[in-house]
């Protein structure tokens, strides 16, 4: 008899059927995605859906990224060991974790006390030790560590964020998501000197906003 091969895990299925065909084409990514165990980042109740092609609620109206919206956002930083990046909204730390296998170093800030402090767990039981969650408005605060390598975003800001092209090293990515209905536009952004930074439109998507650019932004595109 020929041995029965056991089925594929519903992790492979997610990055195979979900991330590798929304043009999810690095194998950095892929592998860690592969890695990463996302369901030890997915609150209890949801566990179920961890591997599934929907946003979880998080808590205060915040919500998972699809796992294919993830890669696709990560694959845009083009992240690389010595790396060090800034994630605005850590939520559940699974996009923090996936920056933290690529990256030298991720910082992370999320405005909700209870939220940071689940993410915190989440990453100490993944054995992400390279990654901090701090509490606060990442968004509209000078960062101590800056200029960065990379500055992802994790929720959609009505106009574009301007000011956080000034806190990329020359070479650095800013990657983020704008926009106030559907579809919204994720752009990345290279800084290619002192004083500009080329920037690129990457796909129409849309998530969840941010929660302080709901009123109506300072920031003009």
């Amino acid at each position: 008899m020929h041995p029965v091969s056991a089925p594929p895990s519903p992790r492979f299925n997610m990055v195979e059927q979900q991330v590798r065909p929304w043009e999810v084409l690095d194998d950095l990514v892929l592998n860690q995605m592969l890695a990463l165990p996302r369901e030890r980042f997915v609150p209890e109740d949801y566990r179920g859906l961890a591997h599934a092609d929907t946003a979880i609620p998080l808590g205060h109206g915040h919500r998972m990224l699809e796992p294919r919206l993830v890669g696709r956002l990560v694959q845009a930083l083009e992240l690389a060991p010595g790396d060090r990046a800034l994630e605005i909204g850590s939520g559940s730390g699974y996009v923090t974790a996936l920056m933290a296998r690529l990256a030298d170093q991720v910082i992370s800030y999320e405005l909700h006390p209870d939220i940071a402090a689940r993410a915190r767990a989440n990453l100490a039981a993944a054995g992400v030790d390279n990654a901090t969650i701090r509490e606060g408005d990442g968004l509209n605060s000078e960062i101590p560590e800056s200029p960065f390598d990379a500055i992802l975003v994790t929720g959609s800001c009505p106009d574009y964020p301007e000011h956080l092209e000034a806190m990329l090293r020359p070479g650095g990515r800013l990657v983020v998501v704008t926009g106030s209905g559907t579809p919204m536009t994720a752009w990345r952004a290279i800084r290619e000197s002192d004083s500009a930074c080329a920037r690129e439109s990457l796909f129409e998507t849309w998530i969840t906003p941010m929660e302080n650019t709901r009123a109506a932004s300072t920031f003009a595109f």
